[in-house]
């Protein structure tokens, strides 16, 4: 089990003694389920990437924003997003902490063989 508020602290304090102002930890890694802590410093960002195939964005910490060509969306402690299937950024307006959840790939049940 993991201390999602012990981590944040960790990794903030990391983050701080970074030279590129973030600090991460894959916590759960179970077939295509992703769970990540990202921790970035106030002014960091996180450049435009893809997107996986399905995921989300918890603020457990601070307040950040998530980018994307379709529109941005302010996050702040508590609230969690969808991020859109399409490239996007994150940019922490003050000091925070998120937990990325993804999905990496889909599934290969029954009705996905031929």
């Amino acid at each position: 089990m993991n201390d999602l508020t012990a981590l944040a602290e960790e990794h903030l304090a990391k983050a701080h003694t970074s030279d590129h102002g973030r600090s991460a930890q894959l916590i759960v890694h179970e077939g295509p389920l992703r769970q990540t802590v990202i921790a970035l410093v106030s002014g960091t960002a996180l450049d435009e990437h893809n997107a996986p195939p399905a995921a989300s964005l918890h603020a457990l910490r601070g307040r950040v924003r998530l980018t994307a060509d379709s529109g941005d969306h302010e996050l702040s402690a508590g609230q969690l997003h969808g991020i859109p299937q399409e490239r996007h950024g994150l940019l922490a307006l003050e000091d925070s902490v998120v937990l990325l959840t993804a999905v990496t790939a889909t599934g290969a049940g029954p009705e996905a063989r031929p």
